[in-house]
């Protein structure tokens, strides 16, 4: 894998639905947040760093059961701001994953 990789690239393209409206603000926050990110050594530690940086950014666990409410991500309407952790643990971080694999 070529050092100018950055783990960024591989939320280039974006899901086609979401679990709650917040969610999209946080896929964009943390492919700002990983722009600058050295290239994992290994899908394990791409998946570690996918669920620290997610609970840096909502300030919980992605074991979370329940919706967060992130502040900056509420820009009006029913359910503004609010993050899904189960969408993020069954769909976005194994697309990511995925998208891990093929990359490497």
């Amino acid at each position: 894998m070529p050092d100018q990789k950055s783990c960024s690239q591989l939320f280039e393209d974006e899901p086609r639905r979401w679990g709650l409206r917040g969610d999209p603000f946080l896929w964009r926050e943390m492919q700002t947040t990983l722009k600058d990110h050295a290239w994992p050594a290994s899908a394990d530690e791409f998946q570690r760093l996918l669920e620290q940086t997610y609970a840096q950014l909502t300030g919980t666990p992605i074991t979370r059961r329940t919706s967060i409410f992130v502040e900056r991500y509420s820009h009006g309407g029913m359910s503004s701001g609010l993050v899904s952790p189960e969408f993020w643990r069954e769909t976005a971080i194994p697309l990511l994953l995925d998208r891990y694999r093929d990359a490497k």
